[in-house]
């Protein structure tokens, strides 16, 4: 009785501890971890979910090389790169650890002396207005970035509210201060990508404008307004478009000195200030989707202090609160690790309205939210494996206003498509399947579904039987996607399968057992495309038999699989691992199988074509840099032998997430490789989203409190940890025996603690 209610004081204290508001977790986060070489994450300002995404530009590298896609460009996807030397300026907008991208509106530089009004180049950095830095002179916090500019010895700082950007820069004393105002800077740029670009001087303070850009996002406006906290003395512009075929009458003016207005494709305007020495000179820079006057606003609602410190400390308390939600006991890597995950996990999806509620749609037109936040960025290919379903535990009505936002795009398209990727009331169809469906049913399955239900699943049957969609047709007729017909026919017959389970799940919910029974049957021919003669999930022609020409299980480059090969995606049935292990011979074939993945050594040429996995992603034949190969880890569990998936999580763990600006092995894709560290580091992990079970893995923390908010708590306690002690030895569940592999959602969510006891040894 003793040893018990020391226990129970432990736990108490522990819990105590975890709860307590005064920890400051923001000190943990580091935004420039993940950096890696591909500069996938930026180490910019911004608050949780923000519009705003206020980070450096590292170069202004183009789309095209002589007339040719430049390779290079992929490395700036997020505008910033570690190992670059000079800094071009700050813009606003970023999409975080995408393996394509877009944005990098609106950016600014401060210099001073002679004007310069192009960026230069990386080797000759005099040349133009960008600058060199160093690291050292370098400070990135949650919702707080700063560097010193030492071309003009500036010192630059940013922070944000969700749809305002608030700069400021020290300046030396000076007769020529300049703030530049580039409205031709972009990410992944080309010549062309502007289709159209205004700016309007109001006054010796206000600035406002829009610009039109055709990118990834086809069709994309964005309107800003811009507030000096000095008045500039002179201004002008620099109109570097290439001769239109009529620009009308205004050539009865001289527009670029002093003149109120300018419109064009390629725009970059300046304002001149003097400065004494240590003059800081602010700017606050908002927003819109919808117009100049609603960028205004939005400064006017969330920006009303030029107080930069408040606003900093402001953006850091949500920061806080957020991070909040999950409070772990580990050292202080673990800590880093963990809290910088979290971090890069409630950036994206992003808000996309006014602070008003007024959007632009899909279908161009404005709309209102109503009841609900709208919200954009959805790589829903990477993010429904893990991101989602983590915010179903601690993001939950966000999770909900996130599918609101889905089905508004659904009623907008003009596909009468749910999201596949989508931003900026755009459509851009990137990647395969229809991953929707997998949010939607995965919050409806775990009853976090406060909007109408049976309306999702009509847009989920509506979206996944559009039959002239990347091969849906035949998916639906024969069961598969013949070879000839699609350059990713297995991956995407594995896929559909997949997510056509979801539906299935969502329908038996909602007791509508016609659609059950429809899709239920979808979701088995992932069987159709496995070879048992090969072993491998396999191209297979249209006539019914296997790919005739030469096929390479571990070739990534037309083999029938998107981002991955047949080695990885042959793993690819989250639905039913049972069925794949049967199919694949049994436990005893299949736990090799398993263990060939993680040891197996994949020579470089398999991956050298490919942009977005270097070594650094890679464990053996296992691509943890891709996501596709996220849940296979956790595959043991359903063999004899689990304890291998305790095994390689906590393997996986320090070689792919380290607190190093390298400390990423690969793209983070908006949150998805954060979300599985959260996961796999409290100690589960949700393999198929759209059941309400969780796999168990080997918790690398030494205890966490998740926050459920209305006072419930979900606490993980863990005995004996340590890096050696990766094997659970036995479970406790509220201090019952958990003779199962597998927690519940509800176990989750009605609050209690989950105790592993670690060991050294495996059963």
């Amino acid at each position: 009785m003793k040893k018990i209610l020391t226990l129970l004081l432990l736990c108490s204290a522990f819990i105590a501890n975890a709860q307590r508001s005064a920890e400051n977790l923001v000190q943990y986060v580091k935004p420039i971890i993940g950096t890696q070489r591909m500069g996938h994450t930026f180490p910019g300002a911004t608050v949780p979910f923000g519009m705003v995404q206020l980070s450096p530009e590292t170069d202004t590298i183009g789309y095209e090389m002589n007339g040719k896609y430049n390779p290079d460009v992929y490395k700036y996807c997020a505008g910033y790169q570690y190992d670059d030397k000079t800094i071009v300026g700050f813009s606003h907008t970023h999409f975080s650890g995408t393996g394509h991208s877009d944005l990098g509106d609106f950016l600014i530089m401060p210099t001073i002396g002679t004007l310069k009004l192009n960026p230069g180049t990386a080797d000759k950095p005099h040349s133009g207005y960008r600058s060199p830095y160093a690291h050292q002179n370098e400070v990135s916090e949650a919702n707080y970035y700063k560097v010193k500019l030492d071309e003009h010895n500036i010192v630059a700082e940013m922070t944000t509210t969700t749809r305002v950007g608030f700069h400021q820069y020290t300046f030396p004393k000076s007769e020529n201060a300049h703030i530049i105002l580039d409205m031709m800077a972009g990410i992944y740029n080309y010549p062309d990508k502007n289709v159209w670009t205004y700016l309007r001087v109001v006054n010796d303070t206000l600035v406002m404008g829009y610009r039109l850009t055709n990118g990834w996002a086809r069709s994309r406006a964005q309107y800003f307004a811009m507030v000096f906290s000095k008045p500039f003395i002179a201004h002008g512009f620099g109109n570097f478009s290439q001769k239109e075929v009529y620009r009308g009458f205004w050539g009865k003016f001289n527009q670029n000195k002093n003149f109120p207005e300018i419109a064009g494709r390629q725009i970059r305007a300046y304002f001149d200030f003097k400065t004494g020495e240590g003059e800081k000179i602010k700017i606050k820079f908002a927003l819109s989707p919808v117009s100049m006057a609603g960028a205004l606003a939005n400064l006017h609602a969330e920006a009303k202090t030029w107080d930069f410190d408040k606003v900093k400390k402001a953006g850091q308390q949500q920061w806080e609160k957020e991070l909040h939600k999950i409070v772990i006991a580990g050292d202080r890597d673990t800590k880093i690790n963990f809290y910088t995950s979290m971090y890069h996990a409630l950036i994206n999806p992003t808000i996309y309205m006014d602070a008003d509620g007024q959007y632009k749609g899909l279908d161009q037109n404005i709309h209102k939210a109503v009841g609900f936040t709208n919200y954009t960025t959805f790589s829903l290919w990477d993010t429904h494996r893990a991101l989602h379903p983590l915010f179903n535990i601690i993001e939950p009505k966000r999770n909900a206003d996130m599918i609101r936002s889905m089905l508004a795009h659904y009623d907008q398209s003009p596909e009468h498509m749910l999201p596949i990727w989508s931003n900026s009331a755009n459509e851009n169809w990137c990647m395969s399947g229809y991953h929707s469906v997998s949010v939607i049913a995965d919050a409806v399955i775990k009853g976090n579904a406060p909007f109408d239900a049976n309306k999702a699943l009509d847009a989920c049957i509506a979206t996944a039987t559009r039959r002239d969609y990347q091969s849906i047709g035949l998916f639906m007729d024969r069961g598969y996607i013949p070879d000839e017909k699609d350059g990713n026919s297995v991956s995407s017959t594995l896929e559909y399968a997949y997510d056509d389970w979801c539906i299935a799940q969502m329908a038996k919910k909602l007791h509508r057992m016609d659609v059950y029974n429809r899709f239920i049957k979808y979701a088995q021919n992932w069987k159709n495309v496995y070879d048992p003669s090969s072993g491998f999930m396999h191209p297979r022609e249209a006539d019914g038999t296997w790919r005739k020409n030469k096929f390479d299980p571990f070739t990534t480059i037309d083999m029938g699989f998107i981002e991955g090969n047949a080695w990885n995606y042959t793993l690819y049935v989250p639905h039913d691992p049972a069925g794949l292990i049967k199919a694949m011979g049994g436990n005893k074939r299949f736990v090799v199988y398993m263990d060939s993945l993680f040891s197996y050594d994949l020579p470089d040429k398999y991956f050298a074509e490919t942009e977005d996995i270097t070594k650094d992603g890679i464990i053996g034949n296992y691509v943890h840099g891709n996501e596709p190969s996220h849940h296979d880890a956790y595959l043991y569990n359903w063999t004899d032998k689990p304890w291998k998936t305790q095994e390689k999580v906590r393997m996986i763990l320090p070689k792919m997430y380290k607190p190093t600006p390298d400390g990423l092995g690969g793209n983070d894709d908006t949150g998805q490789m954060s979300a599985w560290y959260i996961f796999s580091a409290l100690g589960f992990y949700p393999v198929a989203p759209g059941s309400d079970q969780y796999a168990i893995g080997s918790p690398a923390v030494n205890g966490a409190v998740i926050n459920l908010g209305n006072g419930k708590t979900f606490t993980i306690t863990v005995k004996n940890q340590g890096d050696k002690n990766v094997y659970i030895q036995k479970i406790l569940l509220n201090g019952k025996p958990l003779n199962s592999l597998f927690l519940s959602h509800a176990d989750i969510m009605k609050g209690g603690e989950v105790t592993f006891f670690m060991g050294g040894g495996h059963g």
